[in-house]
């Protein structure tokens, strides 16, 4: 036999090329690095799943949590995150238009695409941002007991929750003279909530409307109401006045809620944001007539991955921390 021939043979089937299945290089890369993302999002969700089905019976309820919208006020669960979502998804669907628009050489719808993406984007980012501010702030309170669960309050009659504004007494007390201007607490202490467990206390006694709604959730699916006499008892439990969310304390309920809120939103709100930026160079390229130059819109369809990378994450964010 012709060691040439089977050489050559051999050659022909092994080779392989310098563009393994037929993807340049910038592409491949691309896939690379989405599916290493791919897997970090995956553990953290998985993360997210397993603590939240450990602690099913004191989980906080989405729809209860996310009601709010800019500058309505009102109960409007889960309305504006639903807005984010469909914002995002529409800049995904201008992507996928730049994208085909640049196998076109059309510079001129590319620039165009490219600019409500990253409008799209901006107004995510924005409505995110606005988001953590209403969850940190909060804007009932609640009482977090010795063992670190919380009391929530809601009235009687119309079974609506209270913020603790709308039954708390104020006493006066040390607490008065311990004002801004005179700069005495803020040395050695953090920021006093605005009302003092005692007079949180005092208030629920005042007012017979007032129970307690701890964060177990029962059979029916809703927090556990406690009765007038249990409220009353429950009372002595609490220790101290929670106001909004951070990563100490949650006025919704369990404090893992809150670190996974901010972790996971943070985490793919990082990834927009820099989805945004690249975004801005491939458009003032485009605008610079770089890639019409170069004769391909390639850029383009690497950026695109990346930004419907980000999008898909997001559907996967909103269906098991929002929905689910």
């Amino acid at each position: 036999m012709d060691s040439t021939v089977t050489t050559g043979t051999e050659e022909n089937v092994w080779g392989g090329g310098n563009q393994p299945l037929g993807v340049s290089y910038g592409k491949l890369m691309m896939w690379f690095f989405i599916v290493s993302d791919a897997l970090t999002f995956s553990g953290f969700l998985a993360a997210y799943g397993f603590s939240r089905f450990k602690f099913a019976d004191t989980w906080p309820i989405a729809d209860e949590v996310f009601t709010h919208v800019p500058f309505f006020h009102g109960n409007y669960p889960m309305y504006y995150v639903a807005f984010m979502t469909f914002i995002l998804i529409m800049s995904s669907v201008t992507m996928v238009l730049a994208v085909d628009a640049g196998h076109k050489l059309q510079r001129n719808k590319v620039t165009w695409y490219m600019f409500f993406t990253i409008i799209g984007g901006i107004i995510f980012v924005g409505s995110q941002a606005w988001e953590w501010k209403t969850f940190i702030k909060g804007d009932f309170g609640a009482l977090e007991t010795k063992g670190g669960r919380i009391l929530q309050f809601v009235d009687a009659n119309s079974g609506e929750r209270l913020a603790l504004k709308d039954f708390s007494e104020t006493i006066p007390s040390e607490r008065v003279n311990h004002e801004r201007n005179k700069g005495i607490w803020y040395y050695g202490e953090t920021a006093l909530p605005s009302y003092s467990l005692n007079e949180v206390v005092q208030g629920v006694k005042a007012n017979d409307n007032v129970l307690i709604r701890t964060e177990v959730i029962n059979d029916e699916g809703h927090k556990t109401l406690l009765t007038r006499e249990e409220t009353i008892e429950k009372l002595n439990d609490a220790v101290l006045v929670v106001e909004g969310a951070n990563l100490i304390r949650n006025e919704y309920g369990s404090r893992l809620f809150a670190d996974f809120f901010f972790f996971i939103t943070g985490f793919h709100g990082f990834h927009v944001v820099t989805g945004i930026l690249i975004n801005l160079i491939i458009f003032f390229n485009v605008l610079l007539g770089t890639y019409e130059k170069r004769g391909h819109y390639e850029m383009v369809e690497k950026v695109g991955l990346y930004w419907h990378f980000v999008d898909l994450v997001w559907v996967f964010v909103f269906t098991f921390f929002y929905l689910v």
